[in-house]
């Protein structure tokens, strides 16, 4: 089989990067797409995927739309040379009318449900895949299955932290450290969000540099005041640095979401309402506050609580134990479906489908 894999954000790559090491190890030929945007290209190299750079991610309206028309034309170019069987992605629209011209099947995953991106996608997508967890219907091409985006790369099936990293960061092991994230606030589904105030920012790393070591990782440059403690990692050591973390604390659902399925508490800023992050919440892995300032000063004194607190890996362990009870190990899942597709997708729509197989 051969499949083509389009990549519109880094976290796209951890998705797909074990699905994609175990079908080339099953003899199936994998292909990427992407664009130059933050540490994707480095990542391909890490990796040692066969991928077709798109060129630079444009930002803005007219960039984004002169973006789409210029990738569009670059995704039907690369599938008419490398001739997929099948089409994946998290919700690219290039990639699903590229599958539509081709005649070929395309898949997505969805966990975001910003419908601006979703419903173009969805025209011409033949099956999405989206977590169990309350959120819009996508459908009949809908397959709902018991987990999260992070499970497909941090689930202990497929991940065990390196301590290495430690040395990389320059703290020992018994040293206390949080992660903070700030993001640019650049994405479509963005537009009205201002995030975490500049006097906040200082706030919070003043606040917690009191009590244990505070490394920043951030979109867009960070002011004076904050940059010693910029975090200064490769970028594919990042997963290892979070899993180490005492806490975590930030405006990326993303890297919220993934120290919530590794057992590191999580506070998460945003206005908006994620489906994955509410079901996380609800086991106690993650802390949900609204960009208010009000919001804003209550998750600061939150972070100083965790901060002081001795035994918190044990107590979110447990916690995390509870979740995976639950959840699935999503390469494997994903693995199976494309392999026996497009059987395997009357046999999970049936009511007495089990999952288990996949713990």
């Amino acid at each position: 089989m051969r499949i083509l894999i389009d990549i519109g954000h880094p976290a796209h790559i951890h998705l797909f990067k074990n699905f994609a090491w175990r079908m080339q190890e099953n003899g199936h030929k994998v292909l990427f797409t992407c664009r130059d945007r933050e540490c994707i290209l480095q990542l391909m190299k890490v990796y040692g995927f066969i991928y077709v750079n798109f060129g630079k991610h444009y930002s803005g309206i007219l960039g984004k739309i002169f973006g789409l028309i210029k990738n569009e034309w670059q995704m039907l170019n690369t599938a008419i040379q490398f001739k997929p069987d099948l089409f994946f992605s998290h919700g690219s629209t290039i990639a699903a009318f590229a599958s539509f011209i081709v005649h070929k099947p395309h898949i997505a995953l969805e966990d975001t449900f910003n419908m601006e991106q979703v419903k173009p996608c969805m025209l011409f997508t033949d099956v999405v895949l989206t977590g169990d967890y309350p959120h819009p219907s996508l459908g009949k091409k809908e397959i709902k299955y018991p987990g999260y985006h992070e499970l497909a790369y941090l689930h202990p099936n497929v991940f065990t932290p390196d301590e290495s990293v430690l040395d990389i960061l320059g703290v020992k092991k018994s040293e206390k450290y949080a992660i903070v994230r700030f993001v640019a606030w650049q994405a479509s589904h963005d537009i009205g969000h201002k995030g975490i105030s500049y006097e906040n920012k200082i706030k919070l790393v003043n606040t917690l540099s009191k009590h244990l070591r505070v490394f920043i990782s951030s979109e867009t440059e960070l002011p004076d005041e904050l940059k010693n403690y910029q975090i200064k990692i490769p970028p594919e050591q990042m997963h290892n640095a979070l899993a180490f973390a005492h806490f975590f604390i930030g405006e990326s659902g993303t890297m919220a979401s993934e120290c919530a399925v590794l057992g590191i508490p999580a506070i998460f800023i945003n206005n908006k309402h994620f489906g994955c992050i509410d079901d996380q919440a609800n086991y106690g892995l993650l802390f949900t506050y609204s960009e208010s300032e009000s919001d804003q000063i209550a998750a600061i004194k939150k972070a100083e609580e965790i901060s002081l607190k001795e035994n918190v890996r044990e107590d979110y362990l447990v916690k995390r134990e509870k979740m995976l009870s639950d959840k699935i190990d999503v390469s494997a899942f994903l693995i199976w479906l494309v392999e026996n597709y497009p059987a395997s997708v009357k046999e999970v729509k049936a009511k007495d489908f089990d999952f288990n197989r996949f713990k």
